[in-house]
């Protein structure tokens, strides 16, 4: 497992999304080791420098929950507070049910808690995928997205950070039909680089990653929603009582997907929760598009 460290203090575990990096908390690093904290940002399972495997049950509740526990045992720390974004915050929910005991607190990006489906993830994508393209479904199939992403690594990175980004309405993919479509097909084109939150150089460092590690491994987190689903089958959702602070952006998609209600609903199965927020003009890789904002509301959240 590769990951960054700055600092010195109370540990801060940051867990990136996708396509992101350990590299995706760049501003967030400096900000927390001085304001007296241990920042800890990962490579998670998949991705860049860390352990790539290519069988989709390695990408298991399991199995990642174990790599945060690993992790904190290898550098002696008993708890940390975690930062989730995208599936990082998927994870991250989980991790004071699965790992109790590690967890001080949650600081999630983007992804509200939501309660465990009682109907299999593949499923529900098929049935979206039928009425319109839905990227959860397309990376289903193995070598599928696969090829297609790996053979153009920078038109794809580029086009999908802008087409998440506060820039652009992503839903308006959902106007492309599921059937001869691929991703690329159905993402807009991108204005040039630099833009006001990636610069040419920040890109480049993405481009240069995946280019060497492919995205497989980062696609077998979409893959893996049955065995996880499969597995909490077995261990029904708890509440989370540790303190939790959540933030996203008024344009992120998952939240014109799931809806502003999502954030209120979350207060039945999140006791813990101190406070949420809204950011203006910021969409889905908020870390980067909002960084000044979110790293005030972060380091708020841990000296309160």
């Amino acid at each position: 497992m590769r990951y960054i460290e700055q600092g010195t203090g109370p540990a801060v575990v940051l867990c990136h999304g996708f396509p992101g990096l350990g590299y995706s908390w760049r501003h967030q690093l400096p900000a927390l080791a001085g304001a007296g904290f241990r920042a800890i940002a990962v490579d998670m399972r998949g991705y860049g420098g860390t352990d790539r495997p290519r069988d989709p049950a390695a990408y298991s509740r399991t199995h990642t929950v174990a790599d945060m526990v690993g992790l904190l045992d290898a550098l002696g720390i008993d708890d940390a507070v975690f930062v989730g974004h995208d599936f990082g915050a998927v994870l991250v929910w989980d991790l004071p049910q699965w790992a109790p005991g590690r967890v001080r607190g949650l600081f999630q990006l983007s992804v509200p808690r939501a309660e465990t489906s009682p109907v299999r993830p593949s499923r529900v994508y098929t049935s979206v995928a039928a009425r319109h393209f839905f990227h959860m479904h397309y990376f289903q199939e193995q070598g599928v997205a696969d090829e297609e992403l790996d053979a153009d690594p920078s038109g794809f990175l580029q086009r999908v950070f802008w087409a998440l980004s506060g820039g652009y309405r992503y839903t308006d993919i959902f106007t492309h039909p599921s059937r001869g479509n691929g991703y690329l097909d159905v993402l807009p084109q991108a204005p040039e680089l630099p833009w006001p939150w990636l610069s040419a150089d920040e890109f480049a460092h993405y481009v240069r990653e995946f280019t060497r590690a492919g995205f497989t491994g980062g696609l077998n987190w979409y893959r893996a929603a049955d065995h996880v689903w499969a597995e909490k089958q077995e261990r029904p959702d708890e509440p989370i009582t540790v303190p939790v602070c959540f933030v996203t952006g008024d344009r992120d998609p998952v939240r014109q997907i799931v809806g502003p209600a999502s954030m209120e609903a979350m207060r039945a199965s999140v006791p813990g929760l101190v406070g949420t927020h809204v950011i203006p003009a910021a969409g889905h890789f908020i870390q980067m598009e909002a960084a000044g904002t979110v790293n005030e509301l972060l380091l708020e959240f841990l000296t309160r």
